[in-house]
């Protein structure tokens, strides 16, 4: 007995010492509901497929199997569930190589070969090529899983190499025009044609000249006006597909004038290389994730002073260049950033957000090998399925540590909140409200005249549905943690349980938690969550 009382003491200790190991703070938010200061696509989540070869390293590591448009196994059931668990997911084809990419069709006069190892060619490999047998395969892969599809051309075809990574003269556009029109004739569906990647400013590898871009913009765009006359619908044009540089986009847009560009496409990867020992320390600083801030506020005037009849896209955007970061891209750490750069390109009106990649390198949402999903696919999945169009103003007293996004339900009425808890210490008890007084969190006062407190209720909100007294309110929440709270983790938690595929190869259900509305919200140390409010009315979002 003596020896179960000690037990019971011991326990209690160590009980206590945890709970008083972690900070408690308290956070107010207020969200209006009352209008949107944004809207995104409705597709607003896109991923990549990259040319890449199977040869492609860095660090001493080769992450990208055989995970490029020319070779990746669309027969793998893994790759077709992932695929339709957005319904409707946005695919970009494209990356590094795409400029060296040449389409076996038409009149082609250069030969038409597969990538290998070059040293004087550009990243170290020499031009590589598409056949048609595998766009057919491709197309038929897309229309079968509902993919929507964005397609980057060649703009450095025709040009010549004049030095330090400058190219000069027009762009042919012969095997551009073969190959867009091949693919009308065959009736498959591009929603978007890109030109070019990372060929802005000073380049990635290589660089063209705002003016000369801007004119070979308009000379794609009468392309894809005459080519697509009798075929609905018709693609729009997006580019640079590179780093944001202002007085290039500026002159960019001034050149190539109104209506030619629909959507100025620009990548980011503000964590530095994928080899930096200081990834994880990035991720979890405000202060480093704030940073990229000043880009999309800087792009955004860029657009609304020079061509306002152009949106923001983010066409790329991996965390860590250079294939991402090993064990820490593939992990459960890296949805930090990740969810946190949704929400923030969102607010500055950026329609569309590309992760690098879908598939490929250690940033892939999908394992390269084993094609199982890595934690950020299923922090995709949540935004795409929870996060609707329209993007809600949140401000209030809260830390840095701790961020927060709010936009109107997806396909449903009320709003959902996101949480991101980049503190390792402190759990924060969230009161968060709406203006006007009304209050998504409820605080019910201590009173035993139910009837009295219903009655209150109906007076003071205007819920969606039936009245008050006719449902018991709640919230869905869906809380993300890694397992054995490792966060390199590849494996990711949805409250509590592990996130994983079935046996069949198909994803799981992400089903929420459903707490009465008066419950409070907490969100533990190094965590996520999201927030269903179905019952809350937000005008703004009709």
């Amino acid at each position: 007995m003596g020896f179960q009382i000690s037990l019971f003491f011991v326990l209690l200790l160590v009980f206590s010492t945890s709970i008083l190991a972690q900070d408690l703070d308290d956070a107010r938010l207020v969200i209006d509901a009352n209008t949107t200061i944004a809207e995104t696509d409705d597709n607003y989540i896109c991923a990549t497929i990259d040319w890449w070869p199977h040869d492609k390293c860095n660090y001493n590591q080769c992450p990208w199997n055989f995970s490029s448009v020319i070779n990746l196994d669309l027969s793998h059931p893994f790759l077709a569930n992932a695929i339709q668990a957005f319904k409707n997911l946005r695919l970009r084809l494209g990356g590094s190589l795409q400029d060296q990419v040449l389409y076996d069709v038409g009149n082609l006069k250069t030969p038409c070969k597969q990538f290998g190892k070059d040293k004087s060619g550009l990243f170290g490999f020499s031009k590589g090529c598409l056949h048609m047998k595998r766009w057919d395969e491709l197309n038929k892969f897309f229309k079968r899983t509902g993919a929507v599809v964005t397609f980057g051309l060649n703009a450095l075809h025709g040009r010549h190499h004049s030095g330090r990574g400058s190219w000069k003269g027009d762009w042919d556009s012969s095997n551009a025009h073969d190959f867009i029109k091949y693919t009308i004739s065959k009736g498959y569906r591009i929603d978007s044609w890109e030109f070019g990647n990372e060929l802005s400013g000073k380049g990635v590898g290589a660089s063209v000249g705002a003016k000369q871009y801007g004119k070979d913009l308009i000379h794609l765009n009468s392309i894809i006006d005459e080519l697509y006359t009798n075929f609905e619908p018709k693609p729009i044009l997006l580019a640079p597909g590179g780093f944001y540089d202002k007085s290039w986009f500026e002159q960019l847009l001034q050149v190539s004038g109104p209506r030619v560009v629909n959507a100025l496409t620009h990548h980011i990867y503000n964590l530095g290389p994928g080899n930096d020992h200081n990834l994880i320390k990035k991720i979890l600083d405000p202060d480093h994730l704030n940073k990229i801030s000043a880009t999309f506020r800087n792009l955004s005037l860029t657009i609304r002073m020079n061509g306002p009849w152009a949106s923001a896209w983010v066409g790329e955007s991996g965390g860590a260049y250079n294939s991402g970061g090993p064990n820490v891209s593939d992990t459960f750490v890296d949805s930090f950033w990740y969810l946190d750069q949704l929400g923030m390109a969102a607010k500055y009106d950026t329609k569309v957000y590309c992760r690098q990649t879908f598939i490929g390198g250690n940033y892939g949402l999908l394992n390269a090998s084993t094609f199982v999903p890595n934690p950020d696919f299923y922090s995709a999945l949540l935004w795409h399925r929870l996060m609707g169009k329209g993007v809600l103003d949140v401000n209030g007293h809260r830390s840095s540590y701790l961020r927060s996004y709010a936009h109107c339900s997806k396909e449903r009425a009320g709003v959902t909140l996101l949480l991101i808890n980049l503190s390792n210490q402190t759990t924060f008890k969230v009161d968060a409200k709406c203006t006007g007084n009304t209050e998504l969190h409820l605080k019910e006062r201590v009173d035993n005249r139910k009837m009295y407190f219903a009655h209150g209720l109906k007076r003071s909100f205007s819920w969606i549905g039936n009245k008050a007294s006719d449902e018991r309110l709640f919230r869905e929440e869906y809380h993300l943690t890694p397992e054995a709270e490792n966060l390199q983790s590849k494996i990711m938690l949805l409250n509590g349980q592990a996130l994983q595929l079935t046996e069949r190869g198909d994803v799981p259900n992400l089903s929420p938690v459903r707490r009465g509305i008066n419950s409070p919200i907490n969100i533990t140390p190094l965590s996520i969550k999201f927030i269903v409010f179905p019952n809350f009315n937000s005008p703004g979002c009709k």
